[in-house]
């Protein structure tokens, strides 16, 4: 299990554009597609949870699902809630879906969710 805390560590500290291209990377290294990571990964808080619902509501998820028809409010809605520069926000947004911000709680996520949905975006906060 050290490897995997290690890794896990390592993955908590990383910006969205890292945590994009290591899924780029992992994807041509092991020939397999963004649904497959991201669904393991996704699942994993989940189970190590243990159902408590008060844990839970502190360690919230954005994910942006889709920037709908307004992009260019999209990204300056991610700009607005993340610390990406102009072309990072681009970048993140077009290759929705991914998470926006880990480990909030309700009311950051909820806030969030508002700014992003206001802007034109599918957003799951989970």
């Amino acid at each position: 299990m050290g490897h995997v805390e290690d890794v896990m560590t390592i993955v908590k500290e990383m910006t969205l554009i890292e945590l994009r291209d290591l899924n780029n990377a992992i994807e041509e290294e092991f020939g397999v597609t963004a649904a497959a990571p991201v669904a393991a990964v996704a699942a994993a808080p989940v189970d190590a949870g243990g159902g408590d619902a008060a844990a839970d509501a502190d360690n919230l998820t954005v994910t942006l699902a889709s920037f709908g028809e307004k992009k260019i409010d999209v990204i300056k809605a991610v700009r607005a809630v993340t610390d990406l520069g102009l072309k990072e926000a681009k970048e993140f947004v077009e290759g929705a879906p991914g998470v926006v911000k880990d480990g909030l709680n309700k009311e950051e996520a909820d806030s969030i969710k508002e700014q992003l949905e206001a802007a034109g975006a599918s957003v799951e906060v989970k």
